[in-house]
Parts: structure tokens; sequence; C-alpha cells
């Protein structure tokens, strides 16, 4: 199979039409940082398959979803679920697949500040989504150096601000949506600072779905002489309601794909959370004077996460941990990373990165008295600390050739003290401690000034969080049976860049051992286990062409074929992987006039995306049907003197299909469809002085 996809990669680079962009987006991309070798190298120059898009070249949007951001990136498959109870699902390559909740198997920064746990899960909903600036997304072999559960990395990247504005934002939208943001900034030669209030509410755009929520941002960027740069943020999400109106199942879904389950309002499934986090980073700025230093940086950060979540039952079993979640979840960590040049007027780089993580659950669970909290079924502490270390090489040894190697070890101890003993209920205890190791290599070869092939392969791991450990399905007590997951991925790729055009075509495969995966998820109450082996192999395309000054086309394509492998004590061997497509496409047609004046033309911009059916359970029983869907946005721009409005309207699903916004993966209780709604309209205005 390997040598098919090989022959359809080279057929593609061959035949497909060419990517492009314009002369000052290619220059862009010419200065793109790589996070994965932490030193600055040309993209076309980079041995791996990545992809840099900068946010305001995205279709304009109320920013209240982290889908908003990744949209039309190859190998992503980004499912919004319309339930703001639910973060967003997030695939890359098959990874974090059998995520139940937020993000598994991707690792997820910002500005190098990880947004990822210790135990590898993360959330999107802590995230001021206004911020970034720009999304770099790495997949592939090199990714497995990023440590636990990096499949692949998505690199939030923001600028620091360097003029002083007040801005005023105001933005409407299908269900009673309505978001404002308030920012002001001042700037000055040597220090910026900023301040970000964000207020969202909406109705929901299904019965029993509403949101309330509220953000602040702070930031301070000081000069510290003229060679580091100090950086300190300060975050606070508030969200007191987030209903949630439950999945549907099939036939729920057929019937009116617009109604909530029933179940929701028998007990007040809802989620409250708040999350705090504040961080603090030093890091170079000019290394003139030390030749053999290029760069460094050095970070901390603290957060506490609160949330109390309803699930969809009673859970009055003794042995049940209830069904009202009383989460209480406090986090920080260093990093330090160092980059060197240890030969004079050699090509060769070398990055030592340390990093030391700790994760505290306080966790109560109480029965649902059918929507108020009735009497207590679990009090347990858990615990995480996990400590890296990293060892990158980057060598140009020759002008058309560049080897990046790198090798990470990593301990990470799991600990779960349990309060909640009583008869019909023992001691849950338990510890486990995973040690493991990951290392990743590949080259990148220069065939001509604007064309490279690249080749990578690496060795990763994904231990199960703290979540996953949490049951059992017989019995009780932490699941230290799980096995951390062994990934070995390999990847060929080329790209392509010119003036107007750009192209990227990888080919992958990725066999896992011990893969992770659903065993079964009732209401919140979700178990794992440890697959034999499962095996995942690809294709990738994503091209820009600039057809003139005024029009251009972005497009993606991903062909995954995942799967159980073949195993006789395996009764899914041969199914493919649930909650997977197997094709994604993605264009975007914009037009975009030449400015003159004071006034910037309307520019259009027309979206088109396709998914193919996607199985729910690993017995492929199920799929939920695959959709195309179309979207229409325009936007415009006035500038008087140093005052500036930016207008935008966005129309989503303009057929008004039915279709399966995202599915809950092996979901016993048979409601595993969760639905999209019908057409959306969203607008804003923002006022900048």
């Amino acid at each position: 199979m390997f040598v098919t996809l090989v022959a359809l990669h080279v057929t593609a680079a061959v035949s497909t039409p060419l990517a492009a962009q314009t002369a000052a987006e290619s220059a862009d991309i010419e200065r793109l940082v790589i996070t994965a070798t932490r030193t600055a190298r040309p993209w076309l120059e980079t041995p791996a398959a990545v992809e840099r898009v900068d946010v305001k070249s995205l279709t304009p949007g109320m920013r209240t979803d982290a889908a908003e951001l990744l949209e039309g990136i190859a190998g992503l498959q980004v499912d919004t679920r319309f339930n703001f109870a639910q973060d967003t699902r997030i695939t890359l390559r098959g990874f974090g697949a059998r995520a139940a909740f937020g993000v598994r198997g991707v690792r997820l920064r910002l500005d190098g500040i990880p947004l990822s746990m210790p135990d590898g899960q993360a959330q999107t909903s802590s995230i001021l989504l206004d911020e970034p600036s720009s999304v770099e997304v790495l997949r592939g072999p090199l990714a497995a150096i990023h440590g636990n559960s990096a499949g692949g990395v998505i690199d939030l990247q923001s600028r620091r601000p360097l003029q002083s504005t007040v801005s005023a934002n105001l933005s409407a939208g299908s269900a009673g949506r309505e978001r404002q943001h308030l920012r002001a900034v001042y700037a000055d030669e040597r220090q910026s600072f900023s301040g970000d209030y964000a207020r969202f509410r909406t109705d929901g755009d299904r019965p029993f779905s509403a949101v309330k929520r509220d953000q602040w941002a702070l930031r301070w960027y000081r000069d510290l002489g003229e060679q580091a740069e100090l950086i300190l943020r300060l975050d606070d999400n508030d969200t007191p309601l987030l209903q949630d109106p439950l999945a549907l199942s099939p036939e729920q879904w057929r019937e009116n794909p617009r109604q909530t389950a029933p179940q929701a309002a028998t007990f007040g499934t809802r989620k409250s959370i708040r999350h705090r986090q504040q961080s603090l980073t030093l890091r170079a700025r000019d290394f003139s004077a030390l030749h053999w230093l290029t760069d460094w940086q050095l970070s901390a950060w603290h957060g506490k996460r609160e949330i109390e979540q309803y699930l969809a039952f009673p859970g009055t079993a003794i042995s049940s941990s209830g069904a009202v979640i009383d989460l209480s979840r406090s986090f920080y960590g260093t990093n330090l990373s160092s980059t060197v040049q240890p030969l004079a007027d050699t090509p060769w780089q070398l990055t030592l990165a340390l990093e030391q993580e700790q994760q505290k659950d306080e966790r109560l669970g109480f029965v649902n008295d059918f929507g108020s909290r009735g009497e207590l079924r679990r009090d347990e502490t858990g615990r995480v600390n996990s400590r890296d270390a990293t060892l990158i090489s980057d060598w140009q040894f020759h002008p058309r050739w560049a080897w990046i190697t790198g090798a990470r070890l990593s301990r990470i101890d799991f600990t779960v003290a349990d309060r909640f003993i009583v008869p019909g209920n023992p001691d849950d205890s338990g510890e486990v401690r995973y040690q493991e190791n990951a290392w990743s290599s590949a080259l990148n070869f220069a065939v001509r000034d604007d064309l490279s092939l690249f080749a990578g392969t690496g060795v990763g791991f994904e231990t199960p969080t703290l979540t996953e450990m949490a049951y059992r399905n017989e019995g009780s007590g932490l699941n230290t049976e799980l096995n951390a997951a062994k990934v070995r991925q390999h990847e060929l790729g080329l790209k392509l860049q010119r003036e107007r055009w750009l192209l990227q075509s990888a080919v992958f495969v990725i066999d896992t051992d011990d893969d992770l995966l659903v065993d079964q998820s009732i209401d919140g109450r979700t178990t794992y286990r440890n697959a034999t082996n499962t095996k995942r192999q690809g294709v990738e395309l994503s091209n820009r062409f600039s057809l003139s000054d005024t029009l251009s086309w972005r497009a993606s394509y991903t062909w995954l074929d995942a799967s159980f492998g073949q195993s006789e004590a395996d009764a899914n061997s041969g199914n493919r992987l649930p909650g997977l497509a197997r094709s994604n496409f993605f264009q975007q047609w914009q037009w975009q006039p030449v400015s003159s004046g004071t006034l910037q033309p309307l520019s259009l911009r027309l979206n088109h995306q396709y998914r193919s059916s996607v199985p729910v359970d690993d017995a492929n029983s199920t799929y939920a049907p695959g959709a195309h869907l179309w979207g229409l946005a325009a936007q415009t721009e006035w500038q008087w003197g140093h005052t500036r409005l930016d207008a935008w309207l966005r129309l989503d699903n303009l057929t008004n299909k039915d279709y399966v916004g995202s599915v809950v993966v092996n979901q016993s209780n048979g409601r595993s469809f969760e639905p999209a709604p019908g057409r959306l309209w969203m607008g804003g205005i923002t006022l900048r002085w």
C-alpha cells in the first residue's frame, strides 16, 4: 500500500494544479520559524510537513471556536460540535480521534507556552482567539520530540503590539449570538501594555444550549537592554453557563436534527468553567555580540481550572463516581531552551531543552438528583509530574542538504489518592510511572532553488491521561493496566515555492502498538483499552494559486486510511478507526480588488468543504453521513486619518443542509451524532483609533 501512496504522491506533484501565493506572502513564508527545530529555518528547507496560516487571511468571524483558526489545513480534521459545553474536536493524521472531550494526541502551544497538560490533554476554550496572529501546524515524525501525545503540534503565535491603539468590536449572529471585544494598547520604544475584554452570549442552536462567557487578558512586553525581552501574561476565562443539549441517536437526528435529547432537561446537563493562568517569559532579542549563542528562552507558568459539570444520568450506585463532576485542577511548569553554534562558521546548531510540569486534580463526584447536587460518590486527588530533556541537531552539511535529528527522554508519574472508601466502594488509590523515549530524524534536499524533497522517520509515545485511567469496565480502581502507545511515523514529501505558486505534498505511514482507544462511553463515563495495533497511511496536498492580482485560490486535500491491525485476538480487526473521515477537502476562492484612497473595496471569500462518512464505533456499525458545505463572506474597510472601521458579514451552510458536525466515539447509549445547525449568519464591525 505504501508503494501505491508514493505513486499517488508523485502523480499528484506532476498533475495537480500548482498552489500559489503573492510575492509578499512568499517572503513571509521564507521568514517562518519552525517550532520543531526552535531555530530559524526557511519553510522550503525544512524536512517536515509544516504549514503556516496568517489569521488575517482566514474567513472573518466571531472567534468563539478554535475551528475558525484551523480551516483548510491539510492533515487536520476539525469537527465543530455546535455545543459549547464540549470542546472542538481536533484530529491530526488520526491522532486525537478517541477524545471524548478536549484535545488528545496533539500538542497545543501559544508562543512557546504549553496549552496541553503534562498528561497530554488540552482544552481550546481557554484561549483568547483574538490574540494569535498566525497558526503553525507541524505534522509528521519531527513532532515526536515535543513529548507525550505529540502526534502533531499546533503552535499559535502572536505579535507584540508596537503602536498605541484602542479598538471596539461588536458582532452578532444567528441563535442570539452576540460578542463584544474591547482592546487597549500602550506602546513606546521600550515596552508595550495591552488589555482585552471579550464577552460572548448565545441562546444556542438547539434548545437548552445557552452560553455565557467572559474573558480578560493582560500583556506586558518589556525590553531588557538590547539582548532580551520580558513577557508577562495574565488570563481569566469565566464561563458560568454552558448548557449541554447532548448528542442524538441516528434515529433522532433523522427525525429532527434540531431537537435536544430529553435527558438534558431531566438531569439539567450543563457545565461551568473558570480558567485562570499566568506566565512569564524571558527570551532572546539580539546576539550580534555572542556568535556562539543564537537563541534562548526561559518560561514559567501557573494556572487553575475549575469545572462543575452535570451529566445525563443519576450516578446513584455507590461505585459509580457520581454524575456531578466537581474538578479543581492546578498546574504549573517551567522550560528552558538554548540554541548554540558549537563550531564557528559551521552551519550546525544544537538546541537543548529542559522541561518540568506538574498537574494536580482535586476531583469530587456527586449524585445528579435531577439537576441538583446529591450525595457524595467520589473524593480523590490525582497528580501528574513530568520531566523531559530534549536535544536537537540542525546541520546544513551541504548547500543542498539539511539534516535535523532529535531525541527526548521523558518520565511521567501518575498517582491517585482516594478518600471515598465505604462499603461497596473500595480504595481506588494507585500509582504508575511511564519512562519513555522519543526520537526523530529528517533530511531535506534542495532539487533547485524553488523545489525541495524531504523524508523523515521517528518514534513517539502517548500515555493515558488521568481521566482515561479513572474507570474500569469491571471492578474499581485506577486502570493501571493501560500501556503507553508506541508510535512509529514515516513521511515523504515535496515542496514547491515560486513567486505566485506554493505546493506542499506528503505521503505518510503511521504504525502504533498499544494504541489507546475508547472501549465504552456512556453519558460521560468513558473507559479505554489498548488495541493490538493500528495503522494509518495517507496523502496530503495543500496549495495556493494567485490567478491574478485580485483573485486567488487556496485548497487542501487529505486522504486517510486508518484501521485496526489484522489480529485474531481483536474482534474489530481490519475495521476503520472510529471518528475519522477517509477524505477531507477544502477550497477557498478569494476576490480582493486593489485598494484606492480611504476605502478598501469589498473583498469576497467563497468556501467549500467536503468531509466523507465517519464510523462512530469500533465495530463500524453506524456511519455519520458525509457532507458538502458552502460558505460566503464579505469584508470591507474604511480609513480616516488615524481611525479605521472594519465590517464583515458571513453566511455558513449556504444550502441549509442537515449534517452531523461531530460524533461521540463508541457511545454505548446510541446517542453518537452531534448535529450541526442549518444556515447561519454572522456579522460584525470593529472601530480602531
